[in-house]
């Protein structure tokens, strides 16, 4: 399993790029997280003693790759827990799937109800039960070969959201067996990746954007023209 990447880090934050396979936080299967490696790397390169303070402001499920924001502070991790409180953060994703949308952009909104035994997401067209609106804007960036190159902007932080909600349109992700793609990719990956996060910085209070491309070679150009 590849090592996560330091994307950026001063004293109130580190982010990371984390490979698909990797977790965010610890579960049952007791496997070393990003956070773990996170703590690691700061205590190495700083020679800190003792525990070293690290929390993640959210989360990215294991087969999900990109980046992933860190506190490094009590004070850092209560401001950027408001701005996640606050929808004050942007983020956008990348996702390879199967099919194309029947439009090229568009609004998508559900009610999402999880079956935590299952672990599994099921979208609602209405409000039902429990279930939690979700709502996404996406737009086609090319087609190719039966596949199409996704970008997504979640307007929520769902579990599963971006995985279910594409699902729903006939654009499940490459590997996703979970929602429907019909085989998985050797490595265990999905093709959904965080590719974009913008916010103000928690200390600074200047607005700053972090972007980490994916690491396929599908819609190799493509992806590469974003970073321009």
């Amino acid at each position: 399993m590849k090592s996560p990447q330091v994307i950026y880090e001063d004293n109130h934050l580190l982010l990371l790029n984390k490979p698909s396979g990797w977790l965010v936080q610890g579960d049952k299967t007791g496997d070393k997280t990003i956070t773990d490696w996170g703590r690691d790397y700061i205590k190495e390169k700083y020679h800190k003693p003792g525990d070293v303070f690290l929390h993640p402001t959210h989360r990215l499920d294991r087969p999900v790759s990109g980046i992933t924001v860190f506190a490094r502070t009590s004070k850092a991790l209560e401001r950027m827990n408001k701005l996640f409180r606050d929808d004050k953060i942007t983020k956008t994703y990348l996702a390879v799937t199967s099919g194309k949308p029947n439009n090229p952009a568009g609004k998508l909104i559900h009610w999402l109800d999880k079956d935590g035994n299952k672990n599994l997401v099921k979208a609602f067209n209405k409000p039902k039960g429990n279930a939690k609106q979700a709502e996404l804007d996406y737009e086609l960036l090319a087609n190719h070969q039966g596949h199409s190159l996704i970008k997504v902007m979640p307007k929520t932080g769902r579990s599963h959201q971006i995985r279910v909600q594409l699902s729903s349109m006939k654009c499940s992700i490459k590997g996703d067996l979970k929602y429907g793609y019909p085989e998985p990719n050797s490595d265990k990956s999905i093709h959904l990746h965080a590719f974009q996060i913008s916010f103000v910085h928690p200390v600074r209070k200047e607005e700053v954007t972090f972007t980490c491309l994916p690491p396929w070679q599908e819609f190799k150009n493509h992806i590469n023209e974003l970073d321009r």
